[in-house]
């Protein structure tokens, strides 16, 4: 059970997680947007902020008052029961406030936010219920931004010809990839979504049953060298391969490989969050859309795994002997997945504006199951469903391949 002394503690880490991941950047590199998909640093730290000013302090702080009438239209993402939005287009023509202001209004919402909470005793049980409540969901809602925060300043880097690098030190060493092995799965009736007493999203709820068909589900993640492979035998030239809607998208584009991979003097190489690297042959592909992904599981004479599959499998995980673990299961790349985004059997949203949260994007998106190298630690578990639209390639996604048994 959350108590309210460690709610303050968890709230004070998470704020403070957020921060750190901006030292290394400059006033320039915050304020800026590389594409319509992606945000501002800047506007991270303000948004993450305005959710804590909005769905909190406004429900209970007495005598509220916003740090900032315009916040509330500036820094509101999607949520139409709260009011208008500045365009997401156009958060980088955003420059004012400045970051030092944008700054300041975390720190007084976070003093307000410490009152609060210190305070909270005083309320009625039923009260602190939902204040306890809101300020999780506000802090799972932070840690999702810690994650879009890096995978867009390392978009905004690809775009800028010195090539920076965000993070500092040597590239973390990767693991020997292990031959590919097939791991067996009867199917059957089988139960997913979320049934403990933590925290969920409500997109994981409510726990039901679904029926699988016997299935096999790759050991690893798909790697640099086998998608190397893939380009290699002219694939991304080949419309056998690719879905009919993602080989109008290819040629659209003119895409002949991922988004981070260059070819320079021949030589293949990979922008990362340590800048520009050679492309290393073990390391998982990633930033890959639903697309290639797809394409890629056809090449290979497999398919992607529903998510169904996915969770049963890892959710059998502790069953199995340690040789015939899946790998790469949180740590390394989202996972595509060939189910759609949509709600459970029995799923209602919330009646009011946080119901907004996940209900209303059910559509025209497909599910990813996993974590990522830059998802927080304690932000994933086996149930979570992530989503994103076919073509997005500037996350940390990638390829785990499924066969029909």
């Amino acid at each position: 059970m959350t108590t309210l002394t460690s709610l303050l503690a968890q709230y004070d880490l998470v704020r403070q997680a957020t921060m750190a991941l901006t030292q290394a950047l400059s006033d320039e590199d915050c304020c800026v947007q590389s594409m319509p998909d992606a945000s501002p640093v800047k506007w991270h730290l303000a948004h993450t902020t305005w959710f804590f000013e909005t769905f909190v302090l406004e429900r209970f702080e007495l005598n509220f008052k916003p740090h900032h009438r315009a916040f509330r239209v500036l820094f509101n993402s999607y949520y139409n029961g709260i009011g208008s939005q500045h365009p997401r287009p156009r958060r980088g023509l955003i420059t004012r406030p400045t970051l030092a202001e944008v700054e300041d209004y975390r720190s007084n919402v976070d003093a307000r936010m410490a009152a609060l909470i210190l305070i909270a005793a005083a309320l009625p049980p039923a009260r602190v219920a939902e204040l306890v409540q809101l300020v999780i969901l506000g802090l799972q809602h932070e840690q999702q931004h810690q994650e879009l925060l890096q995978t867009d300043i390392l978009h905004l880097f690809s775009c800028n010809p010195l090539q920076p690098a965000y993070a500092t030190g040597d590239v973390p060493p990767v693991a020997r990839v292990l031959p590919l092995e097939w791991q067996q799965y009867q199917g059957g009736v089988i139960e997913i979504g979320y049934a403990d007493d933590g925290f969920c999203f409500d997109n994981e709820l409510p726990r039901h049953r679904q029926f699988v068909e016997p299935f096999t589900l790759a050991s690893r993640l798909v790697t640099n060298g086998e998608y190397l492979a893939f380009i290699e035998a002219d694939a991304y030239r080949n419309p056998v391969l690719w879905l009919s809607e993602g080989w109008d998208w290819l040629q659209s584009q003119q895409l002949t490989q991922p988004l981070y991979w260059r070819q320079i003097d021949d030589q293949w190489q990979e922008f990362t969050l340590h800048g520009l690297q050679p492309l290393d042959l073990q390391r998982a592909a990633i930033h890959l859309s639903y697309f290639e992904a797809d394409a890629y599981a056809r090449w290979a004479d497999a398919r992607l795994p529903s998510e169904a599959e996915w969770e049963s499998a890892v959710a059998s995980q502790s069953q199995k002997h340690a040789s015939q673990s899946l790998l790469q299961l949180f740590d390394t790349a989202w996972q595509w997945t060939s189910s759609s985004y949509g709600p459970y059997p029995g799923f209602r949203p919330s009646a009011d504006a946080i119901g907004e949260y996940n209900g209303k994007f059910m559509v025209n998106q497909y599910v990813l199951r996993g974590a990522s190298c830059v998802t927080p630690v304690d932000h994933s578990r086996t149930t979570y469903r992530n989503f994103f639209p076919t073509g997005a390639r500037w996350q940390f996604t990638g390829v785990r391949l499924a066969r029909s048994v």
